[in-house]
Parts: structure tokens; sequence; C-alpha cells
């Protein structure tokens, strides 16, 4: 595809946004919380794990801790055994408790409704944050990027570049700030259920007149073997 124009690149986007919206209006954080605090928990513990696995384990996670001062007090020990399925859980349980603490220490055992204060909670980066902001406060704070959001952002032609904070920046000038939120949510059906990192259904993905498929290989049709004359 040829290098196209911010003004071109935006409308190019605005018709992906379109077809994203009515292919998946059911679209959703994937995560199951009910408060602030949950999304958080639940969101820390998904980083190299699957949303399916993050749900088992808080659904009994979940029943033993529900305050910030309850993670703060388990036994690390504990939490580590609650938590272990989802992968890093040393590392994890250790963030997650930190962070309680500083929640129960200086927040009243409240999830802040501010970005800044969010990024400075122990294992909360931008992504985190933004899935809280989001998701629990309904504040736009800017555009979640995961592996699907980086990988199809790229593909699609919108970005090109692996860098999750230089995605987030050019994705926020395309994507009106009213939908940033559900963009996310939107891009992480389709990587899931049509384009997948191995095998892209480029054929039959309601997105393939806008999409140049940057990094794909084509996939090569093999030939039928002639027959052999006797």
């Amino acid at each position: 595809m040829p290098v196209e124009s911010p003004v071109f690149k935006k409308k190019r986007a605005g018709k992906i946004i379109t077809l994203l919206r009515k292919h998946y209006p059911e679209a959703r954080c994937a995560l199951n919380f009910t408060n602030p605090l949950e999304l958080l928990v639940a969101t820390q513990l998904s980083a190299q794990c699957t949303d399916k696995r993050v749900n088992l384990v808080t659904k009994k996670l979940f029943h033993t801790c529900k305050t910030a001062e309850d993670y703060a007090r388990i036994p690390l020990q504990k939490l580590e055994t609650l938590i272990q399925s989802t992968g890093f859980f040393r590392n994890k349980a250790r963030n997650i408790q930190k962070a309680c603490q500083t929640l129960a220490e200086c927040h009243r055992g409240q999830v802040p409704e501010d970005f800044d204060q969010l990024v400075n909670l122990a294992g909360v980066g931008r992504k985190t944050a933004h899935v809280v902001m989001g998701n629990a406060f309904n504040q736009p704070s800017g555009l979640v990027v995961d592996t699907h959001v980086r990988r199809l952002s790229n593909r699609m032609g919108l970005v090109k570049t692996p860098n999750v904070y230089q995605i987030e920046r050019e994705l926020e000038k395309l994507v009106p700030k009213k939908q940033w939120i559900i963009f996310s949510h939107w891009m992480i059906e389709h990587g899931r259920g049509i384009c997948s990192a191995r095998r892209p259904l480029c054929s039959s993905c309601f997105l393939s007149e806008l999409c140049p498929r940057q990094g794909i290989t084509p996939t090569k049709q093999k030939n039928n073997p002639s027959k052999k004359r006797k």
C-alpha cells in the first residue's frame, strides 16, 4: 500500500471503526469484576495469561480477598498459591500486595479515579491504568494497547511501530476520544476471532478491502500433482 496522507489514513480508520462497531456490538471487557479493585487485580493477573484463566482464578480469589486491606494482610505465600496458575505468580503476588498496601495506607482502601495515581501503584503500567480508568470509571484516559491491538493496528497500516507507547499516541489521532474505551475491545474481539497471530482468516475478513495486511506472508497455493501418463 502506498504511503497515505494523514487525512486519508484517518478516513480509512473511520471506515474500519464503523465495521468493527457493526460486527462486534456486544464487545466488552472480558475480565469478570464487580468493582474497581477487582478489575485492578484481574488486569494485573492477566499479564502473560488468558482472560479465561484469570476469570477462573479470580472466582475464588475475590471470595477470599474483598478489600485492599485483605490483600495487604493475606500471607504472601497464600496469595501466591491462589494465583499460581496465572503464571509469574510470585512477582504478581508481590505487586498486588504492595499496590493494595498503598491503597489501604494512602487512598482509604479505594482505587483512585486518577491515571497518574494508578501508574504509581506497584505493578501498574499504562495499559492496566487505562483498563481501570475506562472500564471501572468510564473515563477514556487513553487507548489500551495489548498484543491484539499492537498486531492488528500494524497489519491494518494504522501504525508502523512495535512500540506500544507510540502506537497509543498514533491511534489517539485516528480514533475519536469517545471511542477510545470500546475500540480496544473491538480490536481484541477481531484479533481473537479472525485476525490471529499465526493464521489470520484474511479471505473471510470483513475488513479485507481496507487492510493492507502488512507483515502477513501470503499463503502459497499448492498445485495439484499432475497425473503420470501410462
